[in-house]
């Protein structure tokens, strides 16, 4: 087993930037003696009807980077997103950082690299991102030291990243009242998923848990902020000792009502590239519509 190095001591500046349109938070996460930074789970704005890409919130992303005089060290993804576009490359190329991911990418990578019928192109070797991290991996935003925690079940390539008290879940945990996320997309497993989420559990019950979405369940406001110990309690997927039996009974018969994420076929698609749009023969952007193939 995987021992972590978790610092509750470094409290890390955490500022949160809701999208709307995907339900989608993304984070400013500064180091507390420095000035350096990084960005987890950004979004690139898409019309889809329309076919067109903005970057309104992406830009308010760079806009708080540069007034706060921040560095960005760090655009971190974590995981290949299915209902949103990850705007990285844009951010990167604006204002610096280093694009990274769990090394799993190329298994997701050569999934839908299948299902879009790209060609011997496409690198499917995790070679689009700057960095890919293993289950334990550190690196640094300033002084802080953040470390990478595997937690597949949603998805091959999932990873928390934990930075000090702060610990970044994606789509592996909702709020306590909004459960967990689905674990019936390709490589995806209920299972898998359960276990990950209980590894994430024995942070310390003080650990701060980000999400990455929110959805208001029952109508309260949005909300992004918990700890672990409100998870273990109160969680209505896993919390209060529930069995893996009975999560991955009701996590199957819940999946099997879900439809399919609005945005998964663009996002799948740009988000495997580390936020880069597919191109067509002759350099232009496009993307492609498999039938019945998800």
């Amino acid at each position: 087993m995987t021992t972590y190095p978790v610092n509750m001591d470094i409290k890390p500046e955490v500022q949160a930037f809701f999208d709307d349109a995907t339900n989608t938070i993304s984070y400013i996460v500064k180091d507390p003696t420095s000035n350096s930074c990084a960005i987890v789970d950004s979004v690139m704005d898409i019309d889809y009807a329309a076919g067109r890409i903005t970057y309104d919130h992406a830009d308010e992303l760079i806009r708080q980077v540069q007034e706060q005089g921040l560095k960005l060290e760090w655009i971190i993804e974590t995981h290949v997103h299915a209902d949103h576009l990850s705007a990285a490359p844009y951010i990167q190329e604006k204002i610096g950082g280093k694009i990274g991911i769990g090394s799993k990418i190329m298994v997701v990578q050569d999934t839908f690299g299948k299902v879009f019928n790209e060609g011997t192109e496409f690198q499917r070797d995790g070679s689009q991102f700057d960095a890919l991290f293993e289950d334990g991996d550190t690196y640094m935003v300033g002084n802080m030291p953040v470390f990478a925690m595997y937690t597949p079940g949603h998805t091959p390539a999932c990873m928390v990243h934990v930075m000090g008290d702060a610990a970044f879940v994606g789509d592996t945990l909702f709020m306590p009242d909004g459960g967990s996320a689905r674990a019936d997309f390709p490589g995806g497993d209920a299972a898998t998923l359960y276990d990950s989420i209980q590894k994430v559990l024995t942070l310390p019950d003080e650990t701060r848990l980000f999400m990455c979405h929110d959805y208001g369940p029952n109508g309260r406001d949005i909300q992004w902020e918990t700890t672990v110990g409100e998870e273990k309690e109160h969680n209505i997927h896993v919390g209060g000792g529930k069995t893996k039996e009975e999560f991955v009974k009701f996590r199957t018969e819940r999946d099997a009502q879900l439809d399919m994420p609005k945005l998964i076929i663009p996002s799948l698609q740009v988000n495997m590239r580390a936020g880069e749009i597919p191109t067509d023969k002759d350099g232009n952007p496009m993307l492609k519509v498999p039938v019945n193939g998800l």
